[in-house]
């Protein structure tokens, strides 16, 4: 079966579509736009060489620690949570069944760090009335309904990534600038080849190994401080559930890999400077050094129902950022669309009179209506995509930009010249009623390649 690639949008996660008028990536969603070759490269980012994350030998040794954990298995989603023996589980943080059955602790890996919890429960239930409020689509009936003290804390599993990115890339770029030769406007676009080279460390890279939780939910609630990462230690857990991974390192080597090689290749790009336009033309990425952590991260989660749909929430349990999806009432939308329409229509139509006012022909009545209809139905429409993109706050993570330790260390770089193209933009010719300017299009010139880098 064909491999289909759907992008989104780097904004709001909308669904990206091919604009042939623009050239660009139109998001339907919150009308962003994208150069094609940007979003192709930062979803296809990954190492060309080698990708050699080493696993640490974790140990499943919980010694004395084991007689005081409880473990409990959810049979609705497949759940597995540990908890110390004083704190009990009455129902599953993940989909919210009642039923959860305790079993024997089986002794899974023993987690190597951990972020305690910093947030209590009553600052992560005022986090979300606060994120709620902000919401201006959101169903009264939602907002109401909602038992916000139900949230749980939770010790989601992650494996953090640690390695440095070695590679090249090769950027081909462009300017352009007009003149005038003679009776022509000509424009003249030059082209070059930009190769790079360098390298780049990460520092935990974070990526959540519960099958039960949204990655990108995960990705949206990031960044942790890791100056709060301590040795892990059962003494975190009382009053907390804590996740056992049920993905392995293994499995999450390709997001890890996509995060790191997308930024790297961003780094590489951030250095091709003085052009029009840049795109990848090539690059070859590996990985030195990967070594692979195992760790918990303090997270609360809320779990509701609209409409026989279920909405689930994640609180930072250390730095209080929420995130989560939102539904959105019809009613309200319709509402907030027409205020901001009739209000940006009333200006129009005043500007649009005051103009008509100073004009002596009464000729101008109608395209200036009809302008002022224009102006405020697009205010209506940007109003209504502006509020639409603050219900939907879940994002997935393409880079790892917050994980470098330090810049992007450069080995190499130069820019070499390939040729220009002169293109005939307009042509001017004299005759007895004056200038007439006439559009068209001249032969194209390209030069061989230069040796040596270009110097702006």
């Amino acid at each position: 079966m064909a491999n289909v690639q759907n992008y989104t949008c780097p904004s709001c996660g909308g669904p990206l579509a091919f604009d042939a008028a623009s050239g660009k990536l139109l998001c339907s969603y919150c009308n962003s736009t994208f150069d094609p070759d940007q979003i192709a490269s930062e979803h296809s980012a990954g190492f060309d060489g080698n990708t050699e994350w080493k696993t640490e030998s974790t140990s499943n040794d919980w010694g004395e620690d084991a007689h005081a954990i409880r473990e409990y298995n959810c049979p609705s989603c497949g759940a597995t949570i540990i908890c110390d023996s004083q704190t009990a589980a009455t129902s599953c943080p993940y989909c919210d069944n009642p039923t959860i059955v305790e079993t024997q602790f089986q002794g899974s890996l023993r987690p190597d760090y951990i972020i305690p919890f910093k947030l209590k429960k009553e600052e992560a239930v005022k986090a979300l009335k606060e994120f709620y409020r902000k919401k201006p689509l959101l169903p009264k009936k939602f907002a109401e309904e909602n038992h916000l003290e139900e949230a749980k804390g939770i010790y989601v599993p992650f494996w953090f990534f640690d390695g440095t990115a070695v590679g090249s890339a090769t950027f081909n770029a462009s300017s352009s600038h007009t003149e005038q030769r003679g009776d022509e406007t000509v424009r003249i676009t030059k082209s070059y080849l930009c190769e790079r080279s360098g390298e780049i460390s990460f520092n935990g890279v974070p990526v959540d190994a519960s099958r039960q939780m949204d990655d990108k939910l995960m990705d949206s609630i990031e960044p942790y401080d890791y100056a709060s990462l301590t040795e892990f230690s059962t003494g975190f857990l009382p009053g907390y559930y804590a996740d056992i991974h049920d993905v392995s390192a293994e499995e999450c080597f390709p997001r890890a890999n996509t995060r790191c090689a997308a930024t790297f290749l961003s780094a590489l790009r951030g250095t091709v400077k003085g052009y029009e336009s840049v795109s990848l033309a090539s690059k070859n990425i590996s990985l030195q050094k990967g070594t692979v952590r195992y760790g918990l991260l303090p997270v609360y989660i809320l779990n509701t129902k609209c409409n026989d749909a279920l909405y689930t929430f994640a609180v930072n349990g250390q730095t209080g950022k929420t995130v989560g999806n939102l539904p959105s009432s019809k009613g309200k939308a319709a509402a907030r669309f027409f205020r901001n329409f009739f209000i940006a229509l009333a200006i129009a139509a005043l500007a649009a009179f005051g103009l008509m006012s100073l004009s002596e022909s009464p000729d101008v009545a109608l395209p200036l209506g009809a302008f002022a209809l224009f102006v405020a139905l697009m205010t209506g429409v940007i109003g209504l995509v502006r509020d639409k993109s603050k219900m939907k706050t879940v994002l997935e993570a393409r880079e790892a930009d917050r994980y470098t330790n330090g810049s992007l260390i450069l080995h190499s770089q130069s820019d070499s010249f390939k040729g220009q193209s002169v293109s005939v933009i307009a042509q001017n010719r004299q005759n007895g009623s004056g200038m007439q300017n006439r559009q068209g299009m001249n032969h194209q010139n390209f030069g061989g390649p230069h040796n040596g880098p270009y110097r702006h």
